[in-house]
């Protein structure tokens, strides 16, 4: 059985981490627990960019004790940065961790009224990809799959909570 530990990093709004771990372990089969005591993302602020270098974020989530055997699965609510890009959803280190952000999965980024059903559906494809992610998946070319690489909202919302045939093939082996 699979093992996810999920854990807020910033100041995340409550009412997100448990809809999510409940749908993840639909989706994976996994259990999934909430660590309490998350940590502030301030230490991986760059100024220049005004955003979270996540790759920071990730090294500090993965020198956190506990939770041995697990994939850490942390939500933020900040925006996010991986060098080369203007932005990302989410980023991952196989085979243990990985973090997503709400930051511009949230409608109001858009100029939008807050959909709070849309941001949960949002945020499991995004957390389902970056998990596909530490068990060694590549980005899938099928626009529908969990897996295929997302560089806008409307790309996000194209996909369908869930791995595509041969991507569900390749979790199980």
């Amino acid at each position: 059985m699979r093992f996810i530990s999920l854990m807020s990093v910033g100041s995340l709004g409550p009412g997100l981490l448990q809809p999510l771990a409940e749908r993840l372990t639909q989706r994976l089969g996994a259990a999934c627990s909430i660590q309490p005591g998350g940590f502030s993302a301030e230490f991986a602020f760059n100024r220049r960019r005004r955003q979270y270098h996540s790759a920071e974020i990730l090294k500090k989530l993965l020198r956190r004790p506990g939770s041995s055997g697990s994939t850490l699965l942390a939500v933020t609510d900040v925006d996010l940065y991986v060098h080369g890009l203007a932005f990302v959803f989410g980023d991952s280190q196989r085979p243990r961790g990985a973090v997503v952000s709400t930051y511009r999965l949230r409608q109001e980024f858009y100029g939008l009224p807050a959909d709070p059903g849309l941001l949960q559906e949002r945020l499991l494809k995004a957390a389902l990809h970056e998990f596909g992610h530490t068990y060694g998946l590549r980005h899938c070319p099928h626009h529908s799959c969990a897996m295929s690489a997302a560089s806008s909202v409307e790309q996000v919302d194209l996909k369908r909570p869930a791995f595509c045939v041969a991507c569900a093939a390749s979790m199980a082996d």
